[in-house]
């Protein structure tokens, strides 16, 4: 592919994989081919009016809690909606993601998953990756157990990945418990380019989506 298309530091990046002691990954239109909320909210016949946030906050136009709030208030989604969701149109892998992370399994670099999606539709993508659930940093929706169905009641507001600034503060998190020297952050999104620092590398994935404000930012 032509130069432009390869972006700053290729070199380094490679470098950074294969020297990490840990990678993050996001997970909407990296890990995974979709955005996960839009999926939720097409199944409940949000669609429309929920991707027109997502794009605003991947843009980096508006806050991204502004953004995760005015969303869920659109959807309100139940427990038993999302788990019929995930059954419905389980998530679709990215091509190769898997082997990626087995390979960097086998060389001994933790993987963890970091997102401003839903933990509990990013736990069975963890699974069939053989990431931990401990190693999931996302948000957690509150349900209400009183009800049969587990009706929407709020986000936690706690996770660092449910406000601005949101991925370097789960990488610099994930750095400080583990003592980690090098994490490498792989997304598409504004939000991923943010991590570097405390990431020592950032890998653009422009598999699903290329956005020109991550491209620039991007060392590969």
């Amino acid at each position: 592919s032509n130069v432009e298309h390869e972006g700053q530091n290729v070199a380094s990046a490679m470098e950074a994989l294969a020297n990490a002691d840990a990678v993050c990954f996001d997970v909407d239109s990296t890990v995974i081919q979709e955005e996960g909320i839009d999926v939720l909210a097409d199944s409940l016949g949000k669609g429309e009016e929920v991707s027109a946030w997502t794009l605003k906050a991947m843009e980096g136009d508006t806050k991204f809690e502004d953004a995760l709030a005015a969303r869920l208030d659109i959807i309100k989604p139940s427990r038993s909606s999302i788990l019929k969701c995930l059954e419905d149109h389980p998530l679709q892998l990215s091509p190769g993601v898997d082997r990626l992370v087995e390979t960097l399994h086998e060389r001994g670099i933790d993987v963890y998953l970091v997102s401003g999606g839903f933990r509990i539709m990013i736990e069975p993508v963890a699974k069939t990756l053989m990431i931990s659930k401990t190693n999931i940093i996302a948000n957690t929706i509150f349900f209400d157990d009183d009800t049969a169905t587990g009706e929407y009641t709020g986000f936690c507001r706690d996770e660092p990945t449910s406000a601005d600034m949101g991925k370097p503060k789960a990488v610099q998190m994930i750095k400080d418990e583990h003592g980690y020297e090098t994490v490498v952050m792989v997304g598409d999104g504004a939000t991923d380019a943010q991590a570097k620092p405390p990431a020592d590398a950032f890998v653009g994935f422009g598999g699903v989506a290329v956005r020109d404000a991550v491209r620039e930012k991007a060392c590969w």
